[in-house]
């Protein structure tokens, strides 16, 4: 069934948008988002959808969820919901998108960072796939320079895991379709790495995901990200993800590097010593059979879930 034959039957656009002690940022972001739209509207071109912005105040300690009730109060296309405390990136998203009133869903943040202007050609472009995602490639790209070899390292890492040729792993503006969301909603995390599993899933899933360079600006406030703890949890997850959907690639790696390794020291021994050193030789021998075993099962057990 195409992309398309899956849209709802109330064609629009529905905008999440999580946010966290953003009271520097947050009524901008929205007025963005709303001229974007009525520009979009007004040009008369590629008919355009009806549209709605749902802002998740994640428990915010500032005056963010004040700022949101005086918008909510005189504004027609906006929705706030209110977190009774801070759940988390993920869950914030997971919220708007419950209860967004259309299939085709647009994400981005509440800081400033992305370019807002862009969210009706997304919306567009997303009938011809299943996800776009905004890659932070454009020639304003402004990646703090300390976090730049990690995220070199994460994306080759996602690349060779995953098999695809991803562009940009955790980017927060992207356009996707709600009901590919509720596909793979149990294994989306509540945290800031929501983004990069359903990458990695609908990556690994052979599904449509296309990647539009776009522009990254230097956030308003402070970042809640924590360097060094969310960048170990990032390889942990994309392993996690492929591990659920492809274990026989993860196993099956360990097993051939471990019965390679056997060889490889019995053959060391029998030249160095002129004996084969038994024990180390059998037991990485038979490590590696019990890893492809599990491999094999595993993709039996995934086979049957699909």
């Amino acid at each position: 069934m195409s992309v398309a034959a899956n849209q709802s039957l109330t064609d629009g656009v529905s905008v999440v948008v999580p946010c966290y002690n953003e009271e520097g940022s947050v009524a901008e972001t929205f007025q963005q988002i709303k001229k974007a739209f009525l520009n979009w509207i007004e040009s008369g071109q590629n008919n355009p959808m009806p549209f709605e912005v749902i802002f998740v105040n994640d428990g915010s300690s500032d005056d963010t969820e004040d700022i949101l009730r005086e918008l909510d109060a005189k504004e027609d296309h906006l929705q706030v919901l209110n977190n009774p405390s801070n759940l988390g990136y993920g869950a914030s998203l997971k919220r708007g998108i419950a209860a967004a009133a259309y299939d085709r869903i647009v994400i981005t943040d509440a800081d400033g960072t992305y370019p807002n202007d862009h969210i009706p050609e997304f919306a567009e472009k997303l009938t011809d796939c299943d996800m776009l995602v905004g890659a932070r490639v454009g020639k304003n790209a402004h990646i703090p320079l300390s976090r730049r070899p990690a995220k070199w390292l994460l994306l080759r890492y996602a690349r060779w895991m995953a098999r695809a040729p991803i562009q940009d792993l955790n980017s927060g503006l992207r356009a996707m379709w709600k009901h590919h969301v509720e596909r793979f909603l149990s294994l989306l995390p509540n945290g800031f790495s929501f983004t990069s599993t359903i990458t990695l899933a609908m990556h690994v899933n052979g599904m449509a995901v296309r990647y539009e360079p776009i522009d990254y600006a230097k956030r308003v406030g402070k970042s809640s990200i924590r360097p060094i703890r969310d960048t170990f949890n990032f390889f942990s997850l994309v392993l996690r993800t492929i591990m659920y959907f492809r274990p026989l690639q993860v196993l099956g790696t360990i097993s051939l590097l471990l019965i390679v390794s056997s060889l490889a020291v019995g053959i060391a021994g029998k030249i160095l010593t002129d004996e084969v050193p038994d024990v180390i030789t059998t037991s990485l021998f038979s490590t590696g059979i019990v890893f492809l075993g599990l491999g094999l099962l595993g993709d039996l057990i995934n086979a049957q879930r699909r």
